[in-house]
């Protein structure tokens, strides 16, 4: 008997191939990036909440490399992308996934041209990359409000007794 990958890993685009999946996608669509290294209630919670800002969601993950230079910390992050990458595919509010190499997500976010581009509440509205772009193609920025305080920083440094 054949060995076949998780349902949800249809879900992942290599970013070349992400102009075709998000013409099979119904707008208006959603759009928010991140590390998601360590999958928390704060990061579903926002997920969830984006999702309901539209009628599909891409999320676009910052690679390893791309982590790294953000400066989170010599070990980050984590796990590694094709993990990060599954754990987002698996959730239901996530309608794709994809990443990105470069520091920001503009030529993705450029690419995807999403009517909502959204990010945490940690994030004001004028500092959002790719808010100018949105918002001058018709669309609109939102920053969700936390929910749950958590982060990934405070969690391994709780997990390390720091």
């Amino acid at each position: 008997m054949a060995v076949l990958p998780p349902d949800f890993e249809h879900k992942i685009s290599q970013p070349e191939a992400l102009a075709g999946r998000l013409a099979a996608l119904p707008r208006p669509l959603v759009f928010t990036n991140g590390c998601f290294d360590i999958l928390h209630r704060g990061h579903a919670t926002c997920l969830a909440r984006a999702r309901a800002l539209g009628a599909s969601l891409i999320v676009a993950l910052n690679t390893d490399a791309s982590v790294r230079r953000l400066g989170k910390g010599a070990d980050r992050p984590i796990n590694p992308l094709a993990d990060r990458l599954a754990v987002i595919a698996a959730l239901g509010c996530v309608d794709a996934v994809t990443w990105f190499d470069q520091d920001t997500p503009l030529q993705t976010i450029e690419l995807c041209r999403p009517e909502v581009l959204v990010k945490g509440g940690d994030w004001a509205v004028a500092q959002i990359v790719g808010a100018a772009e949105v918002t001058a193609w018709g669309g609109r920025v939102v920053a969700i409000p936390f929910e749950h305080e958590r982060s990934t920083t405070r969690l391994l440094e709780h997990i390390r007794g720091t």
